[in-house]
């Protein structure tokens, strides 16, 4: 029981593991000689003994073979072990080389001897380890009840996280089943752990209590993936998943990084192909300028953009520790990388004004504005002030001092608008193509729906719902949305930048709308919570604003693909561009008299598809 205990003297282990070398070596002699040693051999005994002890000694104290956790003993141990022994064994052939051509013939240890000397020190060694870990699972808490857990993908990932659990997490869990899609493993064992086809999940889970299940496949497809964690939310098992092998600690996989699924797996999509070489050809050795780069959307493009070879990226926003804290992080990540940090209001034409004329950015991303539908239709006047004339003032001096490229970030609640956020973004996209003709600048707009985890968004709400205890909130129980994740967007806002030639409004593939009572619903149970037990799902009616279905695109509009398959261009009808921006200086003048009615009227006027819903403002139309 002495070696069970949890420190357990190196020095005791280094002293048996000379033991075991000492009884590998007479051992190996009386098998050599069948138990019958000779009296010339008896005599060179000591001096084989010795030659062995001390190197093997010496091999101990230099790879410090005996200073591992025993019980906690891996194939990584075993295999130190071997090398080590191996290494000794070889240094005894150059000695026995050495002795032959120098001393006439003489070979000071057999050959038989080295061999089974390696054999034996090997196996006993390695059995010794095994041995004690056995006995410390299996005898020293024999009674301990233990966590049954199913682990998905019967390869090398999943053998490291069977590892893992039994290394980390002591005598808590035990495998009980790999799953497998692979037939050819199907119906075999993995460490003594039976192996089940993918078709037998319901069937292991229904008849056992399996309180976890690891996905351990990195190339596993998102669709399947998602079938997965389907069929262990209907059974009340919990999902964990194993980091992709490049964000393993020192390359090695910890327990504490076996992580529970998130939301976003659920919603996983398939992986985006960037044309990586258009995108480095349309960033190297430019100025890159990014409003709002403090954001959810405006961070992430500056990330993604620091990866690329480039100039200067100059990010601007208002939030002051937003800025700062975004600054922190990128000079820790970003060694190479040229950034420039500005505190401004996009609002403010001399500031930023002076920003444009001082650094002359080649391509400019605008993604700052305001977003939250309900707190836009209170205060329409901040959704003109900053949507619509920031945007003008951003779009206006980008094609004074020439940049290359302009490009929007807009919203699809600028299709067929129902509140002001929505409209006053459709409005800002009208104004950006009207200037597409005037200079060399190429004005583009990118239209997306909702991305997960950005600042506002219902994920955050739910978690933050969810951990309180609820209740958890509902607008309404048919509203539906589009969603994507903030890396995937910005990488389709990098590339409709790089492939747009000006006027375009590219939409991206949203995917199916979700349901977001169904998107509540897998949190609570991804959360181990039992609907109307644990937690309760209140409906609190349409917001300001709000309307249950968004949309990608206008009813009069249609799209034209482009070479990348989750991109496509808008069709929408044309628009005077003297009418248009004769009707948006009248709304920018409007800002004057601070009249709500006013202004949401010529927004109307300027967007004829926008009806007001659930708000004051529909007596307008």
């Amino acid at each position: 029981m002495l070696f069970l205990k949890k420190n357990t003297p190196t020095w005791l282990i280094f002293i048996i593991d000379a033991i075991i070398c000492l009884f590998s070596v007479i051992l190996a002699f009386l098998l050599r000689f069948n138990f019958a040693i000779p009296p010339l051999a008896m005599a060179d005994l000591p001096i084989v003994i010795a030659i062995i002890m001390i190197t093997r000694i010496l091999s101990f104290i230099l790879s410090g073979s005996y200073t591992g956790i025993i019980r906690y003993t891996t194939i990584d141990d075993a295999m130190r072990i071997f090398l080590v022994l191996l290494s000794g064994s070889v240094l005894f052939i150059f000695v026995n080389i050495f002795t032959y051509f120098y001393f006439q013939g003489l070979f000071i240890i057999p050959f038989s001897i080295i061999i089974i000397d390696f054999v034996v020190t090997t196996l006993v060694m390695t059995s010794f380890r095994m041995l004690v870990k056995i006995a410390y699972v299996e005898f020293l808490t024999p009674n301990r009840e233990k966590t049954n857990v199913v682990i998905f993908g019967a390869g090398e990932a999943g053998v490291i996280a069977k590892g893992v659990l039994e290394r980390d997490a002591g005598t808590k869990y035990k495998v009980i089943a790999f799953f497998e899609d692979d037939e050819k493993k199907i119906g075999k064992k993995l460490e003594n752990v039976p192996i089940y086809s993918a078709d037998k999940i319901i069937e292991i889970l229904s008849t056992n209590t399996v309180a976890h299940m690891i996905i351990a496949v990195h190339r596993i497809h998102h669709t399947r993936k998602q079938e997965i964690i389907e069929l262990c939310l209907a059974n009340n098992t919990k999902i964990l998943n194993i980091p992709p092998v490049s964000r393993w600690i020192n390359g090695e996989l910890s327990f504490k990084q076996i992580k529970k699924i998130k939301i976003d797996d659920l919603l996983e999509r398939d992986v985006i192909n960037l044309d990586k070489h258009k995108i480095t050809a349309d960033l190297s050795d430019k100025t890159i300028l990014i409003t709002g780069g403090c954001g959810s959307i405006g961070s992430e493009l500056v990330r993604q953009i620091a990866d690329f070879p480039h100039k200067k990226i100059i990010i601007i926003d208002q939030a002051e520790s937003a800025l700062y804290n975004l600054e922190v992080e990128l000079g820790e990540k970003y060694k190479n990388a040229h950034f420039e940090f500005i505190l401004a209001n996009i609002q403010n034409y001399g500031r930023i004004n002076r920003i444009f004329e001082h650094f002359k950015p080649d391509l400019v991303y605008h993604v700052a504005a305001y977003k939250h539908v309900p707190v836009m239709e209170e205060n329409p006047y901040e959704a003109v002030y900053t949507n619509v004339n920031g945007s003008k003032i951003i779009a206006d001096l980008a094609l004074k001092i020439n940049s290359e490229k302009f490009v929007m970030v807009s919203t699809d609640k600028a299709v067929n608008p129902t509140n002001v956020m929505g409209a006053s973004k459709r409005i800002a996209e009208m104004y950006v193509q009207t200037l597409n003709q005037k200079g060399r600048t190429k004005f583009i707009t990118t239209r997306f729906g909702n991305v997960l985890g950005s600042n506002g968004s219902v994920i955050p709400l739910f978690n933050e719902q969810i951990a309180k205890g609820g209740p958890v909130t509902i607008t309404h129980p048919e509203i539906t949305r589009y969603f994507m994740t903030i890396p995937e967007a910005c990488q389709l806002i990098l590339e409709a930048g790089c492939m747009g030639k000006g006027g375009e409004i590219f939409i991206f593939d949203m995917g199916e709308s979700v349901k977001i009572v169904d998107l509540a619903k897998k949190m609570i149970k991804l959360s181990n919570l039992t609907l109307g037990k644990d937690i309760q799902i209140v409906y609190t009616g349409l917001r300001p604003g709000e309307k249950l279905y968004e949309e990608l695109l206008n009813n009069k509009e249609n799209t034209l693909p482009t070479y990348h398959p989750k991109i496509m261009i808008a069709k929408v009808r044309e628009n005077n561009a003297f009418t248009t921006n004769q009707q948006i200086e009248l709304l920018i003048k409007l800002l004057e008299y601070q009249d709500n009615y006013k202004l949401v009227q010529q927004m109307k006027v300027l967007v004829p598809e926008y009806k007001s819903q659930n708000s004051i403002y529909e007596k307008l139309d």
